[in-house]
């Protein structure tokens, strides 16, 4: 080793034992001053005084070993306080600026009570306090970096903590859990939702994400709706609070959010009926016909609702009144289909039907009986049955054609 190196290892393991003999002094100067000069403790007032002191003083004590240590040996272990107070001020939600603050201000307060000791020995080089001023700030900044590291992890672990917190509290939910009112609470607080009052939940097509659910919760909450939402694999959740029972208003504002195939519930009495709701706005959701866009309420889909819970039943009414029409291909059975569908809502009326479909009304009554022919079914000269118009309503779910 040169001279001018020893002399300088020689200087700062000196220095940094003397400083060391009165660090509790130290430590308290190092409170004092981080509270004047560093008010976002004051401010938040997060960390105890006693946190504080005990975090300046083993971290202080860790600089002065680390300058008096030098070139010798491992640094590696006197980092345990540094991340130890990264971990905690990200705990106590300190922000990570105010944190760094007062290591710049420890590493100041240390530098400048190594210059008072060297000036009380009188004997010290210059050449050797250039140099250990620069290790000083090496040392600072080594340490704050550890600091910034721990910080960020600790955020990091409170996150996926949160989101597997949320995303077990959303599971409850949509299970039935909030009948106990210990868990619906919970749930509320968290979701920042009320545990009582009318609900409605929406289910919409695909996962969504952040850029369109929040939007989404701003215009339901301009409408007088607190919502949360939640990403599950192949539906986008939302429960909206309805002080106003305004369930057109609901409908409206995700449908000026979300292009894609959406339902919403019949409305539920508080988070305890959520589970019974979210079914519902699935159902109808899948209520929307392959190919549209569309949000729609259970309440105006009850018996496309009712037959897609039930599809032996659907199917049975398919056979029985569309037999031979479902084995046509192509065209002709999409018109007769259009046809059927059309007499059915207009009540068997020619006149209407034909306005509807832009023909001759002798037009829609021979498509009617060739219909007629095909379903072995009397579609005219009296009251259209019940089950008919069940099917028709069934038709946007039929099975493509049978290739031959």
């Amino acid at each position: 080793m040169a001279d001018g190196q020893r002399e300088t290892e020689d200087t700062a393991r000196s220095l940094a034992t003397s400083v060391l003999s009165g660090l509790d002094e130290l430590t308290d100067v190092l409170v004092s001053v981080i509270g004047d000069q560093n008010p976002g403790y004051q401010l938040l007032d997060v960390v105890p005084r006693d946190d504080l002191w005990r975090s300046c003083h083993d971290n202080l004590r860790r600089v002065l070993q680390l300058v008096g240590r030098g070139a010798d040996g491992d640094a590696e272990d006197c980092y345990d306080a540094a991340r130890a107070t990264g971990r905690r001020r990200a705990e106590q939600q300190l922000p990570l600026d105010d944190v760094l603050r007062s290591f710049r201000i420890g590493g100041r307060l240390v530098w400048q009570a190594l210059t008072d000791q060297a000036r009380a020995t009188g004997h010290v080089l210059d050449d050797a306090m250039l140099d250990l001023a620069t290790r000083v700030w090496e040392v600072v900044d080594a340490i704050s970096a550890q600091v910034a590291l721990a910080y960020h992890a600790a955020e990091r672990s409170f996150v996926r903590a949160d989101e597997q917190r949320r995303a077990s509290l959303w599971e409850g939910l949509l299970q039935g859990r909030a009948v106990d009112a210990g868990f619906a609470y919970e749930a509320g607080r968290t979701l920042r939702l009320p545990v009582s009052g009318p609900y409605v939940v929406v289910a919409a097509a695909g996962s969504g994400d952040d850029e369109a659910t929040e939007p989404l919760g701003t215009a339901l909450e301009e409408r007088g709706s607190a919502s949360a939402w939640q990403s599950r694999a192949d539906v986008l959740v939302g429960l909206v609070s309805l002080p106003g029972r305004d369930v057109a208003g609901v409908v409206a504002a995700v449908g000026s959010m979300l292009a894609v195939q959406a339902g919403v519930s019949l409305v539920v009495d508080g988070l305890a009926g959520v589970h019974v709701a979210y079914r519902q706005a699935v159902l109808a959701m899948r209520t929307v016909p392959p190919g549209r866009v569309e949000v729609v309420c259970l309440a105006e889909r009850l018996p496309e609702a009712l037959l897609l819970s039930s599809p032996e039943l659907t199917e049975s009414l398919q056979q029985n009144w569309l037999r031979g029409l479902l084995d046509l291909g192509g065209d002709e059975r999409d018109l007769l289909l259009e046809t059927l569908s059309t007499w059915v809502r207009t009540g068997g009326s020619a006149t209407r039907s034909a306005q509807v479909l832009h023909c001759h009304r002798n037009t829609v009554l021979n498509r009617i009986h060739r219909i007629e022919g095909l379903i072995e079914q009397r579609l005219t000269g009296g009251d259209l049955s019940l089950e008919l118009a069940l099917v028709v309503r069934a038709l946007p779910f039929l099975p493509p054609p049978r290739v031959p």
